[in-house]
């Protein structure tokens, strides 16, 4: 049976879907059967950052009204081919699709794959019911600012609320600027632990390669010269696994980070 994640956050914008994209393809690119379902009905654009947008003939909404097969809707990647994505409708609404909906799609793919990932569209109503409703864990994903703390920490109680166990909530720090901490500019990790309660399982520097990996529609993961934030990432994989691996310390994180800027930097000279 499948391992089924939710990627939230509460807050639009943090980096969930670009998360859900390139946790999925190192899972796949290790060997495992991997699903990645776009739960933002209306508003879906996990397509785009898989590269996949040209490939979707049938949706989510297609399979809830039973004119196919959820295994007919599934797009496989175009390297990975034990990587598929279940889309999500653009013209339909997140009322469309019930919470059991979600659960009987889980159902019927979850023998099928190893790992079933679930982005969450931003918000708490109707859209993130569906989204929690079939998964086991779930993954946070914040950003060192108030708001996106303050929407975090008000998704960890709604987790609370449905019965997840804190052990089953895990914590993903993106767009860290290691740099600004050290000027008393973000919150520190500590500060981040001590709002939020929960066990932090990975921490992704601020880079410009993830906004050029988007605008390629190809997952960080997959590019060239992608092996600094690729072990970032594999770390974080392999903690979900349960391996023990160190999360980098501020040290590290701010070395990485002035690797990549010195490297793009050097390959921008005239």
């Amino acid at each position: 049976m499948s391992k089924v994640y939710v990627i939230t956050s509460g807050k639009g914008g943090v980096g969930k879907t670009t998360l859900t994209a390139n946790l999925g393809t190192i899972m796949a690119s290790k060997g495992d059967r991997v699903v990645l379902i776009d739960a933002d009905i209306g508003m879906k654009n996990l397509d785009v950052v898989m590269g996949l947008e040209n490939r979707i003939i049938y949706t989510s909404m297609d399979v809830v009204n039973g004119k196919i097969d959820v295994f007919d809707a599934l797009v496989r990647h175009k390297q990975l081919k034990n990587l598929s994505l279940l889309p999500a409708s653009q013209v339909a609404t997140k009322e469309m699709i019930s919470p059991d909906d979600m659960k009987k799609i889980v159902s019927q793919i979850s023998e099928k794959f190893d790992y079933i990932l679930i982005d969450c569209p931003a918000g708490i109503e109707r859209g993130f019911r569906n989204a929690v409703a079939p998964a086991e864990e779930a993954i946070v994903v914040t950003t060192p600012e108030l708001p996106a703390i303050t929407d975090a920490d008000r998704v960890i109680g709604l987790l609370e609320n449905m019965n997840f166990e804190d052990s089953k909530i895990h914590l993903i720090v993106n767009r860290f600027k290691p740099h600004m901490v050290r000027h008393g500019d973000m919150l520190t990790i500590e500060d981040i632990k001590s709002a939020l309660s929960i066990d932090i399982i990975g921490i992704v520097p601020d880079s410009e390669d993830v906004i050029v990996a988007t605008n390629k529609g190809i997952p960080l993961a997959l590019m060239d010269g992608k092996d600094r934030m690729g072990k970032i990432l594999e770390g974080i994989v392999l903690r979900l696994k349960g391996e023990e691996v160190p999360i980098p310390t501020l040290e590290e994180l701010e070395e990485k980070q002035s690797w990549w800027k010195n490297f793009r930097n050097l390959f921008r000279r005239d």
